[in-house]
């Protein structure tokens, strides 16, 4: 997992692809400082920034005395405006056009690095990293491969989390629990402004359906005004659902899994709503080839769902997203996205989840997430337990496997 040798030769196949694209730009640099992209290209996450030139070894410019990879050329500064002065004294003058991450770092240190560098031109580099991490190189992989096995094993864990009378509030601080007993990270990563969450989301009952603001495929009340996302101290109670959707954070790359688990039995159209989202995801997986539209994944997505009458239910009740998967990696919303608006297919070395998902008001969110990698005739996928709703309370080894 942490063998500096494999993780060097990973950190130069991603320097590689980014000097091509700032090459085919015309640029002279790119100055990264996000937390996500500094742990993308520099396997650790450091108080400074990284100067990747068009051509030759990137330069770690780090404010705080911190310790990195001894092949690393590393500066130590105090602040930004040292950078400048430092390149000078390497000979480097270029500043005609540099790219900056634009949708990552404040306004203030956007315009802080603009004035040191002094470009003629300022491009945004976001957009440009996201789509170089929406490919993943070999070592990626396998942090994937981790997180899913151990995502699974803790999600074997889950029925013993329930007793009859919690919460669903106290239901997801046990699983809580579990989760950094076998190593979670605890931090859950995401882009934009909107995907503030801890960990992971529980739905049950009623507060499956209710909106909130945050870009997530579902929502839930949460337990304040300040986070309206999520479990909501709803007692679990008979003839509901309990949708689980914590995250597989057990590396930086994130696996994303959804498991549903009941409260006694359920209407017999929420077990068939259930399994039309196992019969999506199979369609998916035999269909598969290489080009494979995201937006057609999501159309035949609805088109199924119309077609068993649920399209009221799709994703959602009062408020239905508008997409039934999306990438992963660093952070948990990478692209792909699949929405009907996508223009990407599916590629290999990407990975994403799909999670076609159905809200019945009263009764809760059914459905599954699985976080798939894609190959060149198929798709892998990831993360592997029972996809069966699970009655709590009476759950078996056998119902586990």
């Amino acid at each position: 997992m942490n063998d500096i040798i494999p993780l060097i030769t990973d950190l130069k196949i991603k320097w590689h692809k980014l000097q091509s694209t700032i090459q085919k730009m015309n640029a002279d640099a790119c100055i990264i400082t996000s937390n996500v992209n500094i742990y993308y290209l520099c396997g650790q996450i450091f108080s400074g920034y990284i100067y990747f030139p068009s051509e030759g070894d990137p330069l770690f410019f780090v404010k705080k005395s911190q310790e990195l990879n001894p092949d690393f050329q590393t500066v130590f500064i105090r602040k930004p405006e040292d950078i400048t002065e430092i390149l000078k004294s390497k000979g480097i003058h270029h500043t005609n056009h540099i790219l900056l991450e634009g949708d990552q770092i404040s306004f203030n240190e956007y315009t802080r690095l603009q004035a040191v560098f002094n470009p003629d031109k300022t491009s945004n580099a976001s957009d440009i990293l996201r789509k170089l991490r929406m490919i993943k190189t070999p070592w990626e992989i396998e942090q994937f491969r981790y997180s899913a096995k151990k995502h699974a094993e803790v999600y074997a864990q889950i029925p013993f989390c329930y007793k009859e009378g919690i919460t669903d509030l106290e239901f997801q601080a046990n699983i809580e629990l579990i989760m950094r007993n076998n190593g979670s990270i605890g931090i859950f990563r995401g882009f934009g402004s909107n995907m503030d969450i801890y960990m992971g989301s529980i739905l049950s009952g009623e507060n499956a359906g209710s909106i909130s603001p945050f870009d997530f495929a579902l929502g839930g009340e949460g337990t304040h005004p300040s986070l309206p996302v999520g479990a909501n101290k709803t007692k679990l109670k008979p003839g509901t659902s309990v949708m689980v959707d914590m995250a597989g954070n057990y590396t930086a790359y994130i696996t994303d899994m959804t498991r549903v688990f009941s409260i006694g039995k359920l209407p017999d159209e929420v077990y068939r709503a259930h399994q039309l989202s196992i019969d999506i995801q199979n369609r998916m997986i035999d269909e598969f080839k290489t080009g494979l539209s995201c937006a057609d994944i999501y159309n035949f997505s609805l088109e199924m769902s119309e077609k068993a009458g649920f399209a009221k239910n799709f994703m959602g009740t009062r408020q239905q997203a508008k997409f039934v998967g999306h990438g992963v990696g660093i952070e948990i919303n990478e692209l792909p996205v699949l929405t009907a608006r996508s223009k990407d297919a599916l590629e290999p070395g990407m990975v994403f989840a799909l999670e076609p998902k159905f809200v019945f008001p009263g009764v809760g969110a059914v459905g599954i997430e699985n976080t798939f990698l894609v190959k060149d005739r198929e798709l892998e996928k990831l993360t592997l337990f029972n996809e069966e709703i699970i009655e709590l309370g009476v759950a078996s080894d056998a119902l586990l496997c």
